[in-house]
């Protein structure tokens, strides 16, 4: 990888670690978006190998300085969810192109990645389906338990179907083999059959 790549990937690392959210991760606090990025990155790294710098430099910016945009700033209910959603998506996607271009990527460039970010044409985009296909396997690995324990089980069905419905075949696959706790595998596979 560039130097330049390495530089941006940096300065992504830089802003997330100001994240005041914290998680503790084997003893340790760590900035939530931080650790966020770095899973991200390692499940790309593991699972999309030969993905492009472009690929790689949205996955770790996916969320980056995601505690900017309150969820309080938008009205309850799913519209202001989702509006409050497509803000954070533009948010980050020009943070990320920004960065790029500061450390010596083309305008052009820095616009492939936004729009990655952006999740611009899912299905028809390979990048920006693989970067969702990360979301959603990074969710289950980390994520799922801590949020399924704070749901009921018919709203974890649901949200389980919607999930599935916008991974890749590619991803449903690895999804299929994580090894989850047996109560919220149950709740998957409830899912998977209705």
């Amino acid at each position: 990888m560039s130097t330049t790549f390495e530089q941006v990937i940096a300065q992504i690392d830089a802003i997330n670690s100001q994240d005041p959210n914290n998680e503790i991760v084997e003893g340790k606090s760590i900035a939530k978006e931080l650790i966020y990025g770095q899973r991200m990155t390692s499940c790309v790294n593991e699972f999309w190998p030969d993905a492009s710098e472009y690929l790689q430099i949205a996955v770790r910016a996916q969320h980056i300085k995601r505690w900017a945009i309150a969820r309080s700033e938008y009205p309850q209910g799913k519209v202001g969810y989702l509006k409050w959603r497509k803000a954070l998506g533009q948010m980050h996607a020009q943070t990320a192109a920004d960065i790029m271009l500061e450390k010596g990527y083309s305008e052009s460039e820095a616009e492939q990645t936004a729009s990655i970010i952006r999740k611009e044409k899912l299905k028809s985009n390979p990048e920006s389906q693989a970067l969702e296909d990360v979301a959603c396997i990074v969710f289950l690995c980390h994520y799922f338990e801590p949020f399924a324990a704070k749901h009921s089980d018919e709203k974890i069905i649901s949200i389980v179907k919607k999930t599935w419905s916008k991974m890749s075949e590619k991803a449903q696959g690895i999804a299929l083999t994580l090894t989850l706790p047996n109560h919220l595998a149950k709740l998957v596979q409830k899912a998977l059959n209705d």
